[in-house]
């Protein structure tokens, strides 16, 4: 029987946006991938939590944001109870033997996996896409990471191939950069509530009133997870 070829797009998503869906679907074109997995991670641990939004929140928008059937957000994560990458990813390949994984990240985070714990585990795991982002093209191709592994990289002509490679195999894919990220909309929202004038009451009598962003329910959309 076939096995499933999946894209894993792991992350905060604080929050999703259009760049994390414009990778993942660029990696259902150019991979020949039957699904993306986005996994949202409860907490990344090199990232400070005072600025980490509810978890169901970031599921909620995840939702919201991947809107296509390919595309499936996942707690996974949060049930297996896995804080690291490495450790996420060997549980994934035991878990779902039925599938075919190649990770995929943006190139930002390819000038930093040398950071995460166990990094060069994740090379010798599965095969990995990494996919240009603004400004980073260079820095990316000469961090840490590409040094180590320069021997293993996939020509980007043979990118359709790539899950068909043992690991360590990994491809730099260029294609159409958009600008946007989690950390430019974060300082946007930030700056519209510090120029919002207060909410103030109107009428005799009347005092304001706050009011709170919805959340979405927690759960897993991937109809194959227990």
């Amino acid at each position: 029987m076939r096995r499933r070829r999946i894209g894993i797009l792991g992350g905060s998503f604080n929050p999703a946006h259009q760049g994390h869906r414009d990778i993942s679907l660029a990696a259902l074109k150019y991979l020949g991938l039957d699904q993306v997995w986005w996994l949202v991670s409860p907490q990344n641990p090199l990232k400070d939590p005072q600025g980490m939004a509810p978890f169901k929140d970031r599921m909620a928008m995840a939702r919201k944001v991947s809107d296509h059937p390919r595309l499936r957000v996942s707690d996974i994560e949060a049930r297996m109870g896995s804080q690291f990458t490495a450790e996420t990813l060997s549980r994934l390949l035991i878990r779902f033997k039925d599938c075919r994984f190649v990770w995929l990240m943006g190139a930002d985070n390819l000038v930093q996996i040398h950071e995460w714990r166990r990094w060069k585990q994740i090379f010798h795991l599965l095969p990995i896409a990494i996919f240009d982002r603004p400004t980073y093209t260079y820095k990316a191709l000469a961090a840490v990471a590409a040094r180590r592994f320069a021997r293993n990289r996939v020509p980007e002509v043979a990118l359709a191939s790539l899950l068909q490679r043992p690991a360590p195999a990994w491809v730099f894919v260029h294609h159409r950069l958009n600008p946007i990220s989690a950390t430019a909309i974060r300082q946007r929202r930030a700056s519209v509530r510090d120029r919002a004038p207060p909410n103030r009451g109107s009428g005799s009598g009347n005092q304001g009133r706050r009011f709170a962003d919805g959340a979405g329910k927690e759960g897993d959309n991937h109809s194959t997870r227990a």
